[in-house]
């Protein structure tokens, strides 16, 4: 008998209140890193109907501008007219200190490797591929992405003029065996001027926003559609509800679909494993699955501050394997340099590049060096078979 079930992600587009706190947090992150690319960095941001604050430990020789970050990342995402209840115009506040000197003994010398950075905290960290998709993502958190970019895409383009900043949307998928089958149901809410009908907006965003993304193949007469359920969605972004960075976790990674070790990204520079750790495992995990050594893999790292080994490296195939687990672990462990340092290096991860990773996911855009396949690794792993 086949065996049915069903599984959810989200997303937020960019003007979601917790991912514009995300977005302050990692523009400040690339200011400081185009001036100073050693800069160490942990930037929280809150927003409120009218106020930011930016808060947190930076240790840098750079002279940033925080509050124009702020309100050059608010005027990008949209947030410039007064009837929005939040805009660029803001009160902005900042109460920034160094990094903890005893966290800085620790990364700046190992204690396992006086040469090495040591992680910046302890902590354990997922990384997760599957071949779903063409970005080996899990395909409804690939899904929901698409549908939130391609809903600020006909916001910015002007062909739907009456959208606002805020968003989200929900993409429920149907496996069968282990497989998708079919889309049981997809949800947008939709920011609105309140002159818009709801009847038109409903029509609207069927025809230029779920159409173009959701593929003909997975739709059937029972997939069903919400809209902007309540009717009305005027009121959006930090106006309604206030925004926190890294409040939106799974909704950066895997939609739910793998599990997360509990730490944020936006706002970290790379000597934080939370970061540069999970982007690590998200790369060593995609290969593998590239390579054709599983359908779907797991990585876990976990850490211990002031350390450069990581303490422990699991692989899980979830029984799709087709080498055993603990031969591709040993591959890992022996062929891969985990040590922060050498993820840095080997990810190129002291560039301005983090910005853009603040909305839409982490993870399954090419943009980013922790999604590029390396060929000559591939090689190496598919000689495992």
């Amino acid at each position: 008998m086949s065996k049915k079930y069903y599984f959810t992600s989200e997303s937020i587009t960019e003007g979601h209140p917790d991912k514009v706190c995300d977005q302050i947090s990692d523009r400040v992150l690339d200011a400081l890193l185009e001036a100073d690319p050693m800069s160490r960095c942990a930037c929280e941001v809150t927003a409120e109907p009218g106020a930011v604050h930016i808060m947190g430990e930076i240790t840098t020789n750079a002279e940033v501008n925080y509050e124009e970050c702020a309100r050059q990342v608010i005027r990008r995402i949209g947030y410039t007219k007064d009837e929005y209840g939040f805009t660029d115009k803001c009160r902005i506040t900042c109460s920034l200190h160094k990094q903890s000197a005893d966290i800085a003994m620790g990364v700046d010398n190992a204690m396992d490797d006086e040469k090495a950075l040591g992680a910046g905290d302890q902590g354990m960290m997922f990384g997760y591929a599957c071949n779903e998709t063409l970005s080996y993502m899990p395909l409804a958190i690939q899904l929901a992405n698409e549908l939130t970019r391609r809903l600020t895409y006909v916001r910015r383009a002007g062909i739907l003029t009456y959208l606002r900043p805020d968003g989200k949307s929900q993409v429920t998928v149907e496996y069968m065996d282990g497989k998708p089958h079919r889309i049981e149901a997809v949800v947008i809410s939709a920011q609105h001027d309140p002159s818009v009908h709801i009847g038109q907006l409903r029509e609207d965003i069927l025809d230029q926003v779920i159409l173009p993304v959701i593929p003909d193949a997975m739709w059937d007469a029972d997939t069903k559609i919400y809209i902007n359920p309540t009717g009305r969605f005027v009121l959006g972004g930090p106006a309604a509800d206030t925004g926190l960075t890294g409040r939106k976790i799974i909704a950066d990674t895997y939609g739910g679909y793998a599990r997360h070790g509990g730490g944020a990204f936006s706002g970290k520079d790379p000597t934080k494993v939370d970061r540069s750790a999970a982007y690590m495992a998200r790369y060593v995990a995609k290969h593998i699955v590239a390579a054709g050594l599983a359908d779907k893999c797991e990585i876990q790292l976990s850490y211990a501050i002031g350390v450069a080994q990581p303490v422990s490296v699991m692989v899980d195939t979830f029984g799709t394997g087709k080498v055993p687990e603990e031969i591709i672990q040993s591959w890992v462990m022996v062929h891969i340099d985990l040590r922060p340092g050498a993820i840095i290096e080997r990810l190129k991860l002291r560039r301005p590049i983090y910005e853009k990773t603040a909305a839409y996911g982490h993870f399954g855009r090419e943009e980013f060096p922790w999604e590029k396949l390396d060929e000559t690794l591939l090689a190496e792993l598919k000689k495992l078979l």
